[in-house]
């Protein structure tokens, strides 16, 4: 496939990102926004400077560039990552809209979508590059493994519980050098910790407690006994606990649990390596990237976007909303202006968007 991402090369995350590499792996070529291109772009003008036709068109949720006018007129099928579901959920929706296909990382969230007009909805969580996770067995040097923000970082407000978790197993439990921060690791440096741990206890963000992040797929993967917060989101996409993976009530049964695992190799190692060959079987890349090629090979170019059918304000409205959000309030301007020349509520609505992309809770929710 020829795969146009709608963000510059420069503005990708500060991690690999999974998809972008088996993409490339498999020889599907990459192509990006110019470094040139002035935000506010158009599709058509972001297209007019491709080497060839894209045959797929990917929206990333990252926010660095914002969102091209034109998606809901171009005929190639287009595709939004949607990393975060659980953040705003409502908004996110009505982003979706200008896209053919949405691909959700977190579970429980298809029927709100497909309730909002989507058809083409894929629930498919985070996952692990399966060659990152071969080779010889390490040795497990650490009863605690740790990667992950920690300390004073930013959005430290949203690591509270994890931060005072980790301070109770450090004392208790030999693990990584996780609040030494000399430099940045590589993606590979930070799964050798996972290979060189026994057990990982995973606290994820004290406002979505219960989210499956990237992390924990890539303990699982590299053979670790994961232990995580109980009732979540692994349970809804099809891991057992107590067979792939262990949790906890109450902060108080933390020390004790990993303690009765460390103490038992053999139960540890079974729950681990159910995990381990759930998630290289299920929870590649790989598999995720074949599930899209399959659907957009079955869909044989047919393009599913709600907003495709839309009334050109309502459309501009869900353009405002992404450019509010993500604080590009010139073009948010620029659309309420247009908005306001043909619908009075378009603009009432617009406005109030507009002066809600200030308040600092929409913008800290993007702190990762």
């Amino acid at each position: 496939m020829n795969i146009l991402m709608l963000i510059r090369h420069s503005q990708l995350p500060f991690y690999e990102y999974g998809y972008l590499v088996t993409f490339a792996k498999r020889g599907d070529r990459l192509m990006y926004v110019p470094e040139d291109m002035p935000m506010g772009a158009t599709l058509p003008e972001i297209l007019s400077t491709c080497p060839v036709r894209p045959t797929l068109i990917i929206g990333p949720e990252w926010g660095s560039f914002p969102l091209p006018e034109g998606l809901t007129e171009v005929d190639i099928p287009t595709l939004l990552l949607q990393q975060d579901t659980y953040a705003y959920t409502h908004r996110r929706i009505r982003w979706s809209a200008l896209f053919d296909y949405v691909v959700l990382f977190h579970a429980g969230f298809e029927e709100q979508f497909r309730a909002a007009g989507h058809s083409r909805v894929l629930t498919m969580p985070w996952a692990i590059l399966a060659e990152r996770h071969q080779g010889a067995e390490q040795e497990r040097i650490y009863d605690i493994g740790w990667v992950g923000r920690a300390g004073p970082v930013a959005g430290a407000e949203f690591y509270q519980d994890r931060q005072r978790i980790l301070d109770l197993l450090r004392k208790h439990f030999r693990t990584n050098a996780y609040w030494e921060r000399q430099r940045v690791m590589t993606e590979q440096e930070k799964i050798d910790i996972y290979c060189q741990s026994k057990v990982v206890v995973n606290v994820c963000r004290d406002d979505h407690p219960f989210e499956a992040n990237e992390r924990m797929f890539e303990t699982l993967a590299a053979g670790a006994l994961l232990i995580v917060r109980h009732r979540n989101e692994l349970s809804d996409l099809g891991f057992e606990e107590g067979v792939h993976f262990l949790s906890y009530r109450d902060e108080s049964e933390i020390v004790a649990l990993v303690q009765e695992y460390l103490s038992d190799e053999t139960a540890r190692r079974r729950i681990a390596d159910a995990g381990r060959e759930k998630v290289l079987r299920e929870h590649t890349y790989d598999v995720r990237v074949a599930k899209i090629e399959r659907l957009l090979k079955e869909d044989a170019g047919r393009l599913w976007a709600p907003a495709r059918s839309w009334p050109k304000h309502r459309v501009r409205l869900t353009y405002l909303d992404s450019y509010a959000a993500f604080g590009h309030l010139i073009l948010a301007r620029r659309q309420w202006t247009k908005i306001a020349r043909k619908s009075l509520g378009g603009a009432v609505a617009g406005a109030a968007l507009i002066a809600g992309s200030w308040s600092r809770p929409w913008r800290r929710a993007f702190h990762f």
